[in-house]
């Protein structure tokens, strides 16, 4: 029912206005709309980021967002650290990492928090 519809990704922010900054600036997603009640769009490839405010947010232990890289992963990463965004490390995945970027055969991958922990991946595939 569902294989053939869009999807798009929802992170919950304890505050809108950092996590636009955060979102536009330092990731340079274009705001796409504030979809109004304090609620922002923004576009991201062919799909949406739809971020909004949650009081008593606690961010998970997984993935939020997870982006296509490519080929692009370990410049995205720089880039990332040019911006002052910190890389999270996962040795115990048993990948090598360098620079933060972790990497084993035909696999690039990074991991990032945005300001209210929420955790965003960013992969070759």
């Amino acid at each position: 029912m569902l294989k053939h519809k869009t999807s798009s990704a929802i992170v919950a922010v304890s505050d809108l206005d950092r996590a636009r900054r955060f979102y536009a600036d330092t990731l340079g997603l274009e705001l796409d709309g504030d979809g109004g009640e304090g609620v922002l769009t923004f576009r991201t490839g062919d799909t949406w980021l739809v971020v909004y405010p949650s009081k008593g947010l606690r961010p998970g232990t997984g993935n939020a967002v997870v982006w296509s890289g490519g080929g692009d992963v370990a410049a995205i990463a720089a880039d990332l650290r040019g911006k002052g965004v910190r890389m999270e490390e996962y040795p115990e995945m048993g990948l090598r990492i360098e620079a933060g970027v972790h990497l084993d055969e035909g696999f690039a991958g990074i991991w990032f928090k945005d300001p209210d922990g929420n955790i965003l991946h960013v992969n070759s595939f």
